[in-house]
């Protein structure tokens, strides 16, 4: 990869007390999560690699996509056990993770685990699925990377199993109800579903993430991603794909990569200006493991599960055949759903 976007913009981020932190502040915690996870693999020889925006950002920016508030990693599922062995004797005590083998109360729905650091805090955009764990740290996302089925209906069927099952997890998970079983079903049928389709050459996250658009989850073939390779990221090396600019190509586009202008002889973001913004953070305190306004947080939660209660009153108003209040209930947690998401 030849040439890189030069950056001199400072990105910051509004928080919830009205406040601006740079992202760039973010990302520099964010980075010596990753240091952690790199020096890790590489004593224990565990296969990973940079994702998604991180990836994309290696190949533009040789870093972080300068609005960027997030790293995603890979490990590859046949390490995965070995990976969470070898966090447990090495990671430093600076750094904690999340993931369900670790505590259930770790939702499945999201990626199978979370590093944080000790002695931050940060708020992240979906309150639906709140973490239920103790610690909200700084993190960094770290998901598997498995065989899926060559035929995109078989595959996307099991998909749609994982999606339906997710809804009365949710549902659940906001009223305060850790649904231990349900969840243990849904890593079942992604285990299951990993072991037929051994031999697939195609490779993708894990079907328990069920949040990307219907038919077009991202899904690559083996060449394409292994042997994982080095690149450059914020002055050190770090691991991606094999092919990184073609994976890259068939995730987001084929004009997600950089262009030259010969006028300015230099290379430019392609990516419109107004969706140059931070997708996932609205609150963070480097400072704390605690939210700066931590009544708001907690009248947030108390929000959220009284809705989901009429909701289900809802339900249960329209099956006793009144119909009336229970219309009335599922609209008012209509508008208080859209209240919480936006």
């Amino acid at each position: 990869m030849k040439g890189y976007i030069k950056n001199n913009t400072k990105y910051k981020l509004r928080i919830r007390d009205g406040s601006y932190v740079y992202i760039e502040d973010i990302q520099k915690e964010i980075l010596g999560i990753m240091d952690e996870v790199d020096k890790i693999c590489r004593k224990y020889n565990i296969t990973y690699g940079l994702i998604a925006g991180s990836a994309l950002g290696m190949v533009n920016y040789k870093g972080f996509i300068p609005w960027d508030d997030d790293i995603d990693v890979f490990i590859k599922r046949d390490d995965w056990d070995k990976f969470v062995k070898a966090l447990d004797k090495e990671l430093s005590d600076k750094y904690y993770f999340h993931t369900f083998t670790k505590d259930n109360k770790y939702n499945v729905l999201i990626p199978q685990m979370k590093i944080r650091k000790k002695g931050t805090y940060v708020e992240e955009e979906n309150i639906l699925l709140d973490n239920k764990c103790d610690g909200n740290g700084v993190f960094v996302d770290v998901v598997m990377y498995g065989e899926v089925n060559k035929n995109k209906f078989v595959d996307e069927l099991f998909r749609t199993i994982v999606k339906l099952l997710a809804i009365p997890l949710v549902i659940f998970d906001n009223l305060g109800f850790n649904l231990v079983i349900l969840k243990k079903f849904i890593i079942r049928i992604d285990g299951f579903y990993n072991k037929i389709s051994l031999g697939s050459g195609i490779y993708s996250q894990p079907i328990t993430i069920p949040w990307e658009k219907f038919m077009h989850e991202p899904v690559f073939r083996e060449e394409d991603v292994f042997p994982v390779r080095e690149y450059e990221f914020e002055g050190r090396k770090y691991y991606s794909y094999n092919n990184i600019e073609g994976i890259l190509k068939s995730w987001y586009g084929d004009i997600c990569l950089k262009k030259w202008n010969k006028d300015k002889k230099m290379y430019e973001e392609t990516l419109d200006k107004s969706k140059r913004v931070s997708k996932h953070i609205i609150d963070v305190n480097f400072e704390s493991d605690l939210p700066k306004d931590k009544k708001y947080k907690l009248f947030l939660i108390m929000f959220v599960r009284f809705i989901f209660m009429l909701f289900i009153l809802g339900i249960v108003l329209c099956i006793l055949d009144i119909v009336f209040w229970g219309r009335v209930c599922i609209i008012i947690f209509m508008v208080g759903l859209y209240i919480v998401v936006r």
